[in-house]
């Protein structure tokens, strides 16, 4: 029997770096004096996957997503990751948004990644396994190349390789 080699191609963020990441913002947003006495607040829960920013106002909820933002590339997480919800009006005057975090890869985006490895005719395959896309070949340079397809398509999505044997 031919040897078969694979990958996985999946949407996963790093719990630990998000929460590095906020770490960092919460640091800065402490030091920094347009934020002095604000009563501005970052709440991570990496049970529900979801960021809370909590602040006075709009001026300051804005400056407060380019915060976050920066830490999280600095951190190495896509900002495709993060789902941004609307803002909403808190009590005393203040406001609040909940930044969702996307994990794993809806059917839609699995269909969306095996029609365009379909569509390379390559003799690789392409299943969908939960929330991941395993490709299967029996050619590692065939796999390299759908990897590198892969990465260079601009999905709204992000997408890692693992599982590559």
């Amino acid at each position: 029997m031919a040897q078969q080699f694979s990958f996985d191609v999946v949407s996963e963020v790093d719990q630990q770096e998000v929460d590095n990441a906020i770490n960092q913002a919460r640091k800065e947003v402490e030091q920094r004096y347009d934020f002095k006495g604000s009563n501005t607040v970052i709440d991570w829960n990496p049970k529900e996957k979801t960021i809370v920013l909590h602040t006075s106002d709009d001026m300051k909820l804005r400056a407060l997503t380019e915060i976050v933002n920066g830490k999280m590339i600095k951190r190495g997480i896509s900002l495709k990751a993060l789902d941004y919800q609307k803002p909403e009006e808190a009590g005393g005057m203040t406001l609040r948004q909940t930044i969702k975090i996307k994990h794993g890869l809806e059917s839609e985006q699995a269909k969306q990644i095996t029609k365009l490895v379909k569509d390379l005719k390559m003799k690789v395959q392409a299943q969908i396994q939960g929330d991941a896309v395993r490709i299967t070949g029996k050619s590692k340079d065939d796999l390299q190349q759908a990897i590198a397809t892969l990465k260079a398509q601009s999905f709204d999505f992000p997408i890692q390789f693992t599982n590559y044997r």
